[in-house]
């Protein structure tokens, strides 16, 4: 089973995915696909408010981020999803994703804290579904001292859909066993 999007122009065909016996989901994967990444990266930026930095979450939205910096020549950081031998100072915030089994966490280093002090920050994702890894890199950017100005997607799915806080390009439905799509 597939599900034909349109991203501002652009279509692509998803194929449905079982999450659980009752739900599937539209599997939309920006890896290696070039032409949607620099297409999704335009189109987001002709939205997005002045900023000193955008801020993605590992590991789906990187390509995004890189694409809308290269673009735009606005710096991006990262929050990770586990602390690395580099970095000093680590904040971290747990989250439950609908799409990774059990509890994760994200964090960042005190140099992207201090870098995001006082600084306009636009939170980017690729696909915001049930919010928590919205939710958790907006900890940090806020236990940081940055001041959120945007929070954008590429894709709300689900209850997301209907948020007013997010910049999105398209909805994506979520979908019945059978393919049949919920609320869209």
């Amino acid at each position: 089973m597939t599900y034909t999007i349109d991203i501002c122009g652009m279509k692509r065909e998803l194929p449905v995915l079982p999450l659980n016996d009752t739900l599937s989901i539209g599997a939309f994967v920006i890896f290696g696909d070039v032409e949607l990444t620099e297409h999704c990266g335009a189109e987001l930026l002709k939205r997005m408010p002045a900023c000193d930095y955008i801020i993605a979450p590992e590991a789906k939205a990187i390509p995004l981020a890189y694409e809308m910096s290269r673009q735009s020549g606005i710096p991006y950081l990262l929050a990770r999803k586990q602390a690395k031998a580099y970095m000093s100072g680590v904040f971290q915030v747990t989250v439950q994703s609908i799409t990774t089994a059990g509890e994760q966490t994200l964090v960042i280093d005190e140099k992207d804290a201090q870098a995001m002090a006082g600084k306009r920050i636009v939170i980017l994702d690729d696909v915001i579904s049930t919010g928590e890894s919205l939710r958790a890199v907006e900890e940090l950017v806020t236990r940081a001292g940055g001041h959120i100005v945007a929070k954008m997607a590429i894709l709300a799915e689900g209850d997301a859909i209907n948020r007013q806080d997010i910049t999105v390009l398209a909805p994506l439905p979520l979908f019945r066993p059978d393919g049949t799509a919920i609320g869209v």
